[in-house]
């Protein structure tokens, strides 16, 4: 009887996982090995989250993860063409600057978003998951509360702040100072919109990674513009 007894609670540890349920496999007291957890279930195709309690894939910080780095994009690629347009070294220090810093961050917001199980990108419009005060600072305009940014149109940008096609067509054909001059208007109006994306989610977001990175765009953003105005007022524009 002890002996079947002991046959049942095996088969209930395997069967039912109890941790720490074990039997006596003879008389001189050997244990049986405890039951291998089994693996978690995953679906093939669908991310999944490596870390406890991720950020939802509509919360502040998977949207400005998204977000920054569409923006971030555009800066890289201008700050390549400028370094390709002038030799001036002031100006093409700051665009290798610019686009090393900002490469780098790209790189850590998409690997938030891998390490949150969340996709890089969504059919959501963008700048939806910004406070209306966010988005207002964003784009100039008051924004209400639920209001959302108007979908862009054929040769708009994405977001506010963003050059449109026929701005960084335009840079692509100027050398010289004239390039500069360009460049340094597209950008501080692409750094002002960065600064104010990166304020609300400073101001909102609920992981410290993301506050973060955050408050650096806002310092060494706004740092930024201070220096490519005075850039500006040495060239006469």
């Amino acid at each position: 009887m002890i002996r079947r007894n002991q046959a049942v609670a095996m088969v209930a540890a395997v069967i039912f996982g109890v941790a720490g349920l074990s039997a006596c496999s003879s008389d001189d007291g050997d244990k049986a090995a405890a039951p291998t957890p089994s693996a978690p279930v995953t679906t093939p195709g669908v991310p999944q989250a490596e870390v406890p309690n991720p950020p939802a894939d509509t919360s502040v910080d998977a949207g400005f993860a998204r977000d920054m780095k569409v923006h971030h994009q555009q800066a890289v690629e201008m700050a390549f063409i400028v370094r390709d347009g002038t030799d001036n070294e002031q100006i093409r220090s700051l665009a290798y600057d610019i686009a090393t810093t900002q490469l780098n961050q790209i790189g850590q917001m998409m690997g938030w978003l891998d390490l949150w199980g969340l996709t890089q990108t969504t059919t959501r419009p963008a700048m939806q998951w910004m406070s209306p005060e966010g988005m207002s600072a964003m784009s100039g305009h008051h924004m209400a509360p639920g209001q959302t940014m108007p979908a862009p149109g054929p040769g708009d940008p994405l977001m506010p702040g963003m050059a449109t096609k026929a701005e960084m067509d335009e840079l692509r054909s100027l050398k010289g100072v004239a390039a500069e001059v360009k460049f340094l208007q597209l950008m501080i109006t692409h750094h002002l919109a960065g600064v104010a994306m990166a304020q609300d989610a400073l101001d909102h977001a609920q992981t410290g990674v993301v506050k973060a990175l955050a408050k650096g765009m806002v310092n060494a953003q706004t740092s930024e513009v201070s220096l490519m105005q005075t850039f500006l007022a040495e060239r006469g524009a």
